[in-house]
């Protein structure tokens, strides 16, 4: 057998570091313990998912409950439960449309699937209104980048490093984290160009922060599709979920050199959109309307898999290529569940709800900073937001190790959330918790927080 590659991993808390082993200790009852065994037995293992960190029998709202009967308030969920987990509302209809049409072979349109494109049209700003569906976000960005090769007839790609855009080839080409690009992931697709994100507080160009840098990494982006001169698409998430928020006029800088150069802007909302971040889609926030725009995780409710692809109208030009081609393309029931998804999210005014106690939060951990030697950078839009873990203020140097133990506390009171990028801890709960569940759960992480001593 060859030898195994050693990756460093840009995003979750590691699966076997020593307080993983730890918790395991903790948390050794005999039902906990067999299921655990039985699912390392059978599945398939790989970074990031293997081994599981424990079980789920339950999960209602914002919470997840294991075997042993330890309930977990829910704030990673995958970025699919931003209606929160068995929302009953979503739950009757698609009990309901599983009596009245269950399955439509690819080839036969149903009232449903059309219905649900029409509505995401509705609701993209500019003249974003031709519509794909997929089963996941993977396949979305590869059918986006599909119809950029159709359209500008150009093959090259311009993405960040750092970015995920999916664990498919296509996907991980033009993604930027090693963990899915390397080792058994190449060769990966040809003309994939990457360049430094938009990242303020560990720029890559060496500035101290936005009000310095002139907009370095959109000035980088205008240069390489200058310097190619034959980019189809640039893709890119308009928040990085880790969470980055990007500088001021960075997206506009970006849209106006896309413009200049021919080359098409591909948006991966796929964790930020239908509301995350305080507006339906997060790239509102900086005054931009992509090409293209993806979306998935939330879109099924948090119960079915469904991801879709809007495109501006005009780029309706695949007609004689199978550019998705999927079995589940016009499913009327992940098709209801995306439709009721959506309209949950605009009765019960959550986009709005998110933006309200995204500020809260934000600005109640802003006093982190300044109680911890620890806490280098609090950042996020709406009820997706971080706080970067360091080992040195002045340097900015990440800690992995003390963003693990602050994570383990969080779970051992209650708490479940996902470590990105090494050492940031990232929250993001569902936009239907109540104000007090959120706060109690901003307590937990200062508690952890604070407990780290030099």
């Amino acid at each position: 057998m060859k030898g195994k590659a050693v990756i460093t991993h840009t995003e979750g808390e590691s699966n076997r570091s020593a307080a993983r082993r730890d918790w395991a200790a903790r948390h050794s009852d005999a039902a906990t313990q067999r299921l655990l065994s039985r699912d390392s037995d059978v599945f398939l293992h790989q970074s990031l998912s293997s081994p599981c960190v424990s079980t789920i029998v339950r999960a209602e709202g914002i919470w997840i409950e294991d075997t042993a009967g330890r309930r977990y308030m829910d704030f990673h969920g995958n970025s699919v439960h931003h209606i929160g987990y068995g929302h009953p509302r979503l739950i009757a209809a698609i009990k309901a449309q599983l009596d009245d049409l269950s399955f439509a072979p690819r080839r036969f349109t149903n009232e449903i699937a059309v219905e649900l494109a029409e509505t995401l049209a509705e609701i993209a700003p500019g003249d974003l209104g031709k519509v794909l569906f997929t089963t996941g976000g993977s396949d979305a960005n590869e059918v986006a980048l599909k119809i950029a090769r159709a359209a500008t007839g150009r093959f090259k790609t311009l993405s960040f490093w750092d970015a995920f855009h999916g664990a498919g080839f296509g996907a991980a080409s033009v993604g930027g984290e090693a963990t899915f690009r390397s080792h058994v992931a190449g060769p990966l697709l040809p003309g994939a160009e990457h360049v430094a994100p938009f990242n303020c507080y560990h720029c890559a160009y060496g500035h101290s922060g936005p009000e310095h840098c002139a907009l370095a990494c959109a000035k980088m982006v205008d240069y390489v599709l200058e310097r190619e001169g034959d980019v189809a698409a640039l893709i890119a998430e308009p928040m990085r979920a880790v969470p980055v928020v990007p500088p001021p006029g960075f997206w506009k800088a970006v849209r106006d050199a896309c413009d200049r150069r021919g080359t098409l802007l591909i948006l991966d909302e796929i964790p930020t959109g239908l509301g995350k971040t305080g507006r339906m889609y997060a790239f509102e926030h900086d005054g931009v309307v992509p090409d293209i725009v993806t979306m998935g995780k939330a879109l099924g409710g948090g119960i079915l898999p469904i991801a879709a692809v809007v495109a501006r109208r005009d780029l309706d030009v695949c007609g004689d290529f199978a550019i998705g081609h999927y079995t589940h393309e016009k499913n009327p029931v992940t098709a209801r569940a995306a439709l009721t998804t959506i309209a949950i999210i605009r009765d019960e005014g959550l986009v709005e709800r998110s933006a309200e106690l995204g500020a809260h939060a934000l600005d109640r951990l802003a006093s982190l900073a300044a109680q911890s030697p620890f806490v280098g950078d609090i950042r996020g839009r709406g009820l997706m937001f971080g706080v970067e873990i360091v080992e040195d203020k002045a340097g900015r140097i990440p800690s992995r190790d003390r963003a693990e133990r602050i994570y383990y506390r969080c779970l051992e009171a209650g708490l479940s959330f996902k470590i990105s990028a090494g050492s940031v801890l990232t929250l993001s709960p569902p936009l239907t918790i109540a104000k007090a569940d959120l706060d109690r759960a901003l307590t937990i992480v200062e508690t952890a927080i604070l407990a780290e001593t030099p």
